[in-house]
């Protein structure tokens, strides 16, 4: 059984990713980008969002933290988590060859509160 203590925040913690993603695709779509999937899994990986504006195409992970006690979003997008990625989107890319000429990047946002970071990562 779980205590009082840890139920409310496990609630809050559920919801903080689901929203920060909708955030961020409303981010794109003002940017001008298309959505093309979000939590798609690709093999044993998932994409948070996959997004198109003209001939690129771009693999987006979110990353939320609810205040600066739980470390920084950026420090949660380390070279595991680049490779994670890559390989999920090698795997979503196979099922759609038409794509496939398309140029890619790979983002990773971050959001704190009400501010939304992006940055490319390799």
């Amino acid at each position: 059984m779980q205590s009082s203590k840890t139920a409310p925040r496990q609630s809050f913690s559920r919801r903080l990713g689901p929203e920060a993603e909708r955030r961020v695709r409303r981010y794109y779509r003002l940017r001008g980008y298309r959505i093309l999937d979000a939590n798609a899994r690709a093999g044993r990986y998932e994409l948070d969002l996959v997004v198109r504006r003209g001939r690129t195409l771009v693999f987006c992970e979110v990353k939320a933290r609810s205040g600066s006690g739980y470390g920084d979003p950026w420090e949660a997008v380390g070279p595991e988590k680049a490779r994670r990625v890559r390989q999920a989107a090698l795997g979503w890319l196979a099922l759609r060859p038409e794509l496939a000429s398309l140029d890619v990047r790979f983002d990773a946002v971050a959001v704190r509160g009400r501010r939304i970071e992006r940055a490319p990562f390799d």
